[in-house]
């Protein structure tokens, strides 16, 4: 049984994964009504929360708060908030020296990566190998409010990265368009909720890309044609045409990331196509690439709504999965929380 924590952001979360039977059993506190108020994160209350937190969640989680079943602690490192890493790396610590049981760092970005396999392996764990390794070489997007990533996972469960964002990833495009129309904090699902009822080709915003050869992302151009979009409205207008606003919006975001993972899609021999981070929850997006793995005949796997977003299921999940290709930090008590992490950074074992 691996216990594992995450603390990257604003969510303090415990889960408990049973890799031979694959039960996972999750504990979530989040932070959105707290934050809500600032339009944003504010590290030090966050920091305060995990600390508040930790504790009642272990408590509901562990059997008389005693370890039981437990052989294996995981915590995120990085990448995060630094003061909010440390929070989840110092009770991980704490429960390992206090049972006498190994400690792990985990990659919080290849969590991510691992994390649309969850459902393939609570469905099947018995067969869960051999499935996986059917879908291997396996291309994957990820795409959440810090980053905007394509990669790969090869055979071996080696993950490489092969383009990010130039600037401002689709998630932080997405909240900063929402800011922009006075919309609540976060901004991403409120965009999505309105785009629901507007049309998507009202207004003709850029289509957020770099070079059409490269597979790189670039989101500030489009920000900045909504804000000079808006600036040609009367405020009424805005209002009444704000569903058509964020229609057209979001859709120039997802048509850039669906123009760059059929280019990638098309330069590899992959044998799925998989979508993870929290901007995965929104079902506009899921069918779109959806759409694009059937053209290119492969497989997609998403990761399901409770491990979009910041979650210690998939910290569970990623170390377990990464066991053997070292992908984890194997530092022990000398774990440090390394908050600009990037996906290539690998355990220091």
């Amino acid at each position: 049984m691996i216990l594992a924590l995450e603390s990257s952001c604003d969510e303090t979360a415990v889960a408990l994964f049973d890799p031979a039977g694959g039960r996972l059993d999750e504990w979530v506190h989040s932070q959105i009504a707290l934050h809500e108020a600032y339009g944003g994160v504010v590290p030090d209350l966050a920091s305060r929360e995990h600390l508040a937190h930790f504790g009642p969640l272990l408590a509901r989680a562990l059997p008389a708060g005693g370890p039981g079943a437990v052989t294996r602690i995981a915590v995120t490192t990085g990448p995060g908030l630094a003061a909010c890493l440390a929070m989840g790396v110092a009770a991980a610590k704490s429960l390992a020296l206090a049972w006498n049981r190994p400690v792990v760092g985990v990659n919080h970005l290849r969590a991510h990566a691992f994390s649309p396999f969850m459902g393939l392996h609570a469905r099947e764990p018995a067969e869960f190998e051999a499935a996986f390794a059917g879908l291997l070489p396996h291309l994957g997007l990820l795409v959440s409010g810090g980053n905007t990533l394509l990669f790969t996972i090869d055979a071996g469960r080696r993950i490489r990265p092969l383009a990010s964002t130039l600037d401002d990833a689709a998630g932080e495009a997405l909240d900063k368009g929402a800011k922009l129309l006075g919309l609540g904090y976060p901004g991403g699902p409120q965009v999505e909720r309105l785009a629901a009822g507007g049309d998507p080709r009202a207004f003709d915003f850029p289509k957020a890309v770099a070079q059409r050869s490269s597979l790189e992302f670039s989101f500030s151009g489009l920000k900045t044609s909504l804000r000079y979009q808006l600036e040609k409205m009367p405020p009424d207008e805005i209002v009444r045409r704000r569903a058509d606003l964020c229609a057209s919006y979001q859709r120039a975001v997802f048509d850039a990331l669906g123009r760059k993972a059929r280019l990638a899609l098309e330069r590899g021999a992959y044998r799925s196509f998989g979508l993870s981070g929290g901007v995965a929850n929104n079902r506009t997006l899921q069918a779109a690439l959806g759409g694009i793995a059937r053209e290119a005949g492969v497989p997609f796997v998403c990761a399901q709504p409770r491990h979009t977003g910041d979650n210690a299921g998939m910290i569970a999940f990623a170390a377990w999965a990464e066991r053997e290709v070292g992908g984890l930090d194997e530092a022990g008590f000398d774990l440090a929380v390394a908050p600009s992490r990037e996906l290539s950074g690998r355990g220091r074992g």
